[in-house]
């Protein structure tokens, strides 16, 4: 479980193929590789993941081919930089909002609009996740938990402030990008919860 409030950004330094899926290994700049534990989850661009090896300055990934096949992680690259986030600890505080790091699509940047220090960004957003999400509720771009401002028929927008743009890799990516989002898990239940009831009302 994590929060979608990214504590720090890394880089990817390797990936080479390992049967069907890749392993990668990324350096972070600010998480200490020796505090990470063996078998520990750790999202990478929202993509829960587990650390498999520690060495130097890095720590190594496995990407499943499930895991390629739906998010933008099958496009890492040496270089490729990545949104860091380790798993909630019990007692800490949830400052952003219940993220599983379990990507329900990828979404492409329609539009970057400066406003003030401010960018307002359109994000294209696939099925089924365009119903999972409200005005004003939460979202996971990327690892980062934002609001959502406005919607329109197959996608939606968020205001992005000074802090997300320095401290993620959202302030970097321009129109035409790729991202992974993840709908709001409660939204999901209700929706699982509330099923049989609709469709008794549609008989």
């Amino acid at each position: 479980m994590f929060t979608g409030l990214i504590q720090d950004r890394g880089r990817v330094v390797a990936v080479q193929p390992r049967g069907e899926g890749i392993f990668a290994r990324i350096r972070p700049r600010k998480i200490e590789v020796g505090d990470l534990a063996q078998g520990e989850s750790i999202a990478v661009d929202g993509c829960c993941l587990t650390v498999v090896e520690r060495e130097g300055e890095a720590f190594g990934v496995e990407i499943s081919p499930e895991t390629l096949a739906k998010t933008t992680l099958h496009a890492f690259e040496e270089g490729t930089e990545v949104n860091l986030e380790r798993a909630l600890a019990m007692g800490d505080r949830l400052g952003g909002h219940l993220v599983l790091g379990h990507v329900d699509g990828v979404g492409r940047i329609e539009s970057r609009t400066p406003v003030g220090d401010f960018v307002e960004v359109w994000f294209s957003a696939p099925s089924p996740l365009d119903r999972w999400l409200v005005e004003k509720g939460s979202v996971t771009v990327d690892g980062v938990s934002l609001t959502v401002n406005r919607l329109r028929e197959g996608g939606f927008s968020v205001m992005l402030i000074p802090e997300t743009l320095a401290a993620t890799t959202l302030g970097q990516k321009e129109v035409g990008a790729e991202v992974n989002l993840e709908g709001d898990v409660i939204g999901k239940y209700v929706e699982r919860l509330l099923a049989p009831y609709a469709k008794e009302q549609n008989r």
